[in-house]
């Protein structure tokens, strides 16, 4: 079942009016701030709220920009067609970018919040699944070839730790996007004080940038994208995850399916991971915001204005997508079938194969170099293989390894049965999964 996606209160973050509502918040606070220190008549931003918060009308800053050509100036006009002769005292000093990448900062800051909000259900959903597996054993596989044991729970706490480390990074980028600035033209505050700034910014919960010019420094910015970027890239790792899961060679664990749900036009059989296919292909699209923020940065002397029509569209979607991203994973951890039976057969498909390791580290804490003890395993170990495809199967036959090694004499002579059979001890090879468990999730599981 695709879990559905309403999140309105993100999305608002963006809209005209909520935008233009923040502008004029931006212009009352400076202009508070300009009347304590008394270059504004006192009670200017009184009255200028009281005639305009909550009375802007987008559509007609929208109209008026049709023929200002300019975003910032349509607002002033219209705040003035509201409040009249105090209006006058508005902008005083400023320049267009005080208001846009200080409103920027805010719309930023804000989506984030909403965003790590997710995260923290997303890895609520991650724990609670690797707690239910911590002792669901299943085979780790390197190259996509069956290496040796690990539970299905260790694969979901390292996802919850990536995406802690993902929650982290947007922690930190949201700190850095926390600036703005209300410095004027190129920064220098030529017809401003910088304790107007200081207030104002305080004021809405903001730090002022450390050396301005006409904007905020891009760099901040293109974090953001990249710790987007990163969750994105966290999520896909879930996903990547389930779609290997889910192939009908493997089928260890598959998505949830729900009542009346169709998998194919044309084969009525196929459940398919199309959460997960989702998922996949949305990462790509948030990635390549971070490309987009990073060309962003380096810009003309005290700024040009390329960066800004990449903005417009790729901070409202990245914020948007990466919040859609998370809510659809903790549908699909929530609603995720795991088959551990089917973990156990695939475990068992090598016949012991996977305790090559432990049988090649017996031999050599016997006193036999290393590479000599790692020809005679891998000569059981192949032979077991060949023997299976040439019955047509993969892997070996249960317990044929191990009959092998014990008739191997050169084995034979260094391990007897007992120490033979200590090196296929499964419960021995994962003693240590809780304390991992534990480390990735903080609790004991």
């Amino acid at each position: 079942m695709i879990p559905r996606y309403s999140r309105p209160e993100l999305a608002a973050l963006w809209e005209d009016k909520y935008r233009f509502e923040l502008w004029l918040e931006i212009e009352l606070a400076a202009c508070a701030a300009m009347e304590r220190l008394g270059t504004v008549p006192a009670g200017t931003a009184t009255k200028v709220r009281s005639a305009a918060a909550g009375k802007l009308d987008p559509q007609r800053i929208l109209t008026i920009e049709a023929t200002t050509r300019h975003d910032v100036i349509a607002f002033l006009t219209h705040v003035e067609e509201l409040a009249g002769e105090p209006a006058r005292w508005l902008h005083l000093g400023m320049t267009s970018s005080d208001v846009l990448d200080t409103s920027l900062a805010l719309q930023t800051s804000r989506a984030l919040d909403e965003i790590v909000a997710r995260i923290g259900a997303l890895k609520v959903a991650l724990a609670r699944r690797a707690r239910e597996h911590a002792k669901t054993p299943m085979i780790g596989r390197s190259h996509g070839i069956h290496a040796e044991p690990v539970t299905a729970g260790l694969t979901f706490a390292r996802w919850h730790a990536e995406l802690a480390r993902a929650e982290a990074r947007i922690v930190r980028a949201r700190e850095a996007i926390s600036v703005g600035k209300i410095a004027g033209a190129v920064g220098v505050y030529g017809n401003l004080d910088p304790i107007i700034e200081t207030e104002a910014l305080a004021a809405l919960g903001l730090r002022p940038e450390t050396v301005a010019t006409q904007i905020v420094a891009r760099d901040r910015h293109a974090e953001v994208f990249n710790a987007l970027a990163l969750l994105g890239t966290a999520i896909e790792q879930i996903a990547l995850g389930v779609r290997h899961w889910q192939r009908t060679e493997v089928g260890e664990a598959e998505e949830g399916f729900g009542k009346g749900q169709k998998g194919s036009s044309a084969m009525p059989h196929k459940k398919n991971p199309i959460l997960s296919e989702n998922l996949s292909g949305l990462a790509r699209l948030l990635r390549s915001y971070a490309g987009a923020g990073l060309e962003d940065v380096a810009l003309w002397h005290e700024r040009d204005i390329s960066h800004s029509s990449v903005e417009r569209v790729a901070m409202p979607d990245a914020t948007i997508l990466a919040d859609f991203m998370t809510v659809r994973a903790t549908g699909l951890v929530d609603g995720l079938v795991v088959h551990a039976s089917r973990m156990q057969s695939n475990l068992d498909r090598t016949g012991g194969l996977y305790f090559s390791e432990a049988v090649l580290l017996a031999l050599v804490r016997t006193g036999l170099a290393r590479q000599d003890a790692y020809v005679m395993v891998q000569r059981s170990a192949l032979a077991a293989i060949g023997e299976a495809a040439a019955e047509g199967q993969t892997g070996a036959r249960p317990g044929r390894f191990r009959a092998l090694l014990g008739a191997d004499p050169e084995v034979a002579s260094r391990l007897d049965a007992k120490a033979l059979d200590a090196a296929f001890d499964l419960e021995h090879h994962l003693r240590h999964a809780p304390f991992i468990l534990e480390r990735a999730l903080g609790v004991t599981s």
